[in-house]
């Protein structure tokens, strides 16, 4: 994870920047916009900005959309200046982020921008034959094609094999193909020459030259058009990128990985794939299994993720799984796959209100939960002491009374963004949704009729 952090922020930029550093990201300090975008150009990539909010944020997206760089960005600022806020929000920043700052929420900041887990579970015989071909492969130069289900850990396995590379001390770049518009992609991965089309004020470096030297991961690469993917053969065969607008070629030196959750032999016989470059592609093919069939691996999973946000909630214990909890997780068939679980997880550790996560606090998906839900109140003695470990959030759902489905999730999605203090980004990733679901789902609570007073403060 590349953080670029932009502007002075009155001292607090050293506090944040620590904390970024400390969820292991790679972090740009950059004072002003111009030097930002001059950082940008000229190679130094970045996943994510994080921009002062008094700086003139709609020229930095502007700036960024007509020169084809693609950087999500978040404003930050002091947590009193709630029109610079709103105003950061209109100017196009995905989030705000006030400070001083908070290690939580800029965690859950780096999380949605680049969602990854480096810890490695394969203890189950489906996973060690993968891993194992990892290993033997890993210090050759050899293209690797990663296929599987969503949410299976292609994008941790890519890295798995950088580490253990002979690039493993230079760079891991990584894009996602699906993410970028079809008329940034060329400029994203080949880069572009000042003049080369409206906009262009300067020559920016792209991926494959960032990446020269270390690995380039291309993401769910069967989401590239079709002639974009001539351009990529080439690039691959040749070992050299034309910049678009540039007269010469540019010769680059890089171990490339790709990922696909489709089967891409069957998108070749649609007509949505090349084949041309599927063989060039699938020189070592690692075919990920999903979580439902590593099935000694859910536990472990559970447990190390259970453990991750009992430490990231500032819980001064870690949540253990209870018998029948571990039962239950046992007997879901997971069709989000790793990403799912991870997901449950957050959720449960927040929802549990005893020392061990009891199994009404596993939410799962797929219909494993009826059309009316009935979590047993907890009594006043319980809840006032499971109060000494819920770290402010309000017994984190505790008392919950028999409803229906739609008015739990309602309740949830309200006391998750109470926890958040407001945040999307971090509220979303607590509750397993897109940022685009929560905002829909707040706009039908404000249009229902029936919604109390509470909604329009959170739409």
């Amino acid at each position: 994870m590349r953080l670029m952090i932009v502007g002075s922020l009155e001292g607090h930029i050293s506090a944040a920047g620590k904390i970024a550093l400390a969820k292991g990201a790679n972090v740009l300090h950059a004072e002003d916009i111009e030097q930002a975008l001059g950082a940008l150009r000229s190679g130094k990539g970045a996943d994510l900005a994080m921009v002062d909010v008094r700086l003139k944020i709609s020229d930095f997206i502007k700036a960024l959309k007509d020169e084809h760089i693609s950087v999500p960005v978040v404003a930050c600022g002091l947590d009193n200046d709630t029109k610079a806020a709103v105003k950061a929000i209109k100017d196009g920043a995905q989030e705000y982020v006030p400070l001083p700052p908070d290690a939580e929420l800029i965690s859950a900041v780096l999380e949605a921008a680049s969602i990854e887990n480096s810890n490695m579970i394969a203890s189950d015989p489906a996973m060690q034959a993968i891993i194992k071909m990892a290993d033997q492969i890993a210090p050759s130069t050899a293209t690797v094609l990663i296929t599987g289900e969503s949410g299976t850990g292609k994008e941790v396995i890519s890295r798995y094999i950088h580490e253990h590379s002979k690039r493993s001390e230079q760079v891991f770049i990584s894009l996602n193909c699906a993410a970028i518009p079809e008329n940034l992609l060329e400029s994203e991965l080949f880069g572009h020459e000042k003049g080369a089309f409206t906009g262009a004020v300067t020559r920016r470096i792209g991926k494959f030259e960032e990446a020269s030297g270390g690995t380039l991961l291309l993401d769910e690469i069967s989401e590239m058009p079709l002639a974009m993917q001539a351009k990529l053969l080439r690039a691959i065969q040749e070992r050299v990128i034309d910049r678009v607008g540039g007269k010469s070629p540019v010769p680059v030196d890089l171990r490339l990985i790709a990922t696909s959750n489709r089967d891409l032999e069957a998108e070749i016989k649609l007509g949505n794939f090349r084949e041309d470059l599927y063989f060039r592609l699938n020189v070592i093919n690692l075919h990920l299994p999903a979580l439902r069939d590593r099935p000694s691996d859910i536990i472990p999973l559970a447990k190390m993720f259970a453990d991750k946000y009992s430490e990231e909630n500032g819980l001064d214990f870690n949540k253990e799984l209870s018998d029948e909890a571990i039962n239950k997780l046992k007997n879901h068939n997971w069709q989000g796959n790793v990403r799912e679980l991870e997901n449950t997880m957050h959720r449960a550790v927040l929802i549990s209100t005893a020392n061990n996560i009891e199994p009404e606090a596993i939410m799962l998906s797929g219909g494993s939960i009826s059309n009316t839900v009935n979590i047993e109140k907890t009594d006043s003695e319980e809840i006032a002491n499971s109060a000494e470990h819920d770290d402010g959030m309000e017994n984190a759902m505790a008392a919950f009374a028999p409803q229906t489905v739609s008015d739990m999730e309602k309740d949830l999605i309200f006391k998750t963004l109470d926890h958040c203090l407001g945040n999307r980004t971090h509220a979303a990733k607590i509750l397993g949704i897109s940022i685009r679901t929560l905002r829909n789902k707040l706009k039908q609570y404000n249009d229902d009729k029936s919604g109390d007073n509470k909604v329009a403060s959170k739409v």
